[in-house]
């Protein structure tokens, strides 16, 4: 089990180095459409829209804002203003034993309005968890939803989920349970989709 905190004070955030799990928001002063919170993922990386995969885990907020910047800067016509903030900090099972075992953690990311890690009952499906991410945002795919799996000895199943679909009628023909460490992934909306 694990506990989102909140990181106070700009002066702890300038001297944090976000970890996997973590929860960033991002602002642009000149394109106030693309501010969002993303979760950092396991694997140390975030996503955002016009600069794609950046490395986030094991750097500060200002190193990922000059990142960011540097990616989309082209998209401006002058450099843009960029502020990244540590919203929620995740803490490990290590760090955190107070929370009950029996509940299973899966991550939300992408296009959804509250991203990050979820603790949820044993036995919750894909679907019932989609319940609880607060909505899409105005960018999602929502016929390309993705259930990332990895196994115990590394192998990783891809699960496909056109949740538009589903929202029109269609049958729903599987709707995985979650185990823990499953990654479900919202993507950006492409040009003409």
């Amino acid at each position: 089990m694990a506990m989102i905190l909140t990181l106070g004070s700009a002066s702890a955030q300038g001297n944090y180095l976000v970890k996997p799990g973590d929860t960033l928001r991002i602002e642009i002063l000149e394109d106030t459409s693309l501010n969002r919170q993303v979760l950092v993922l396991p694997d140390g990386n975030v996503s955002f829209p016009m600069a794609g995969t950046i490395r986030a885990s094991g750097k500060s907020t200002e190193q990922i804002a000059r990142t960011i910047s540097s990616k989309v800067a082209s998209n401006f016509a002058v450099q843009p203003t960029i502020y990244v903030s540590v919203a929620e900090v995740y803490a490990s099972r290590k760090e955190v034993r107070e929370q009950p075992d029996e509940m299973v953690t899966v991550y939300l990311v992408g296009e959804v309005n509250t991203p990050g890690p979820k603790e949820v009952e044993p036995g919750t499906t894909f679907l019932q968890l989609l319940s609880q991410s607060g909505g899409f945002t105005k960018f999602a795919a929502t016929k390309r939803l993705q259930l990332r799996r990895t196994a115990a000895d590394g192998r990783q199943s891809l699960f496909k989920v056109n949740y538009k679909a589903i929202s029109q009628g269609a049958m729903v023909t599987s709707d995985p349970v979650l185990v823990p460490g499953d990654v479900i992934l919202v993507p950006e909306r492409r040009l003409f989709e």
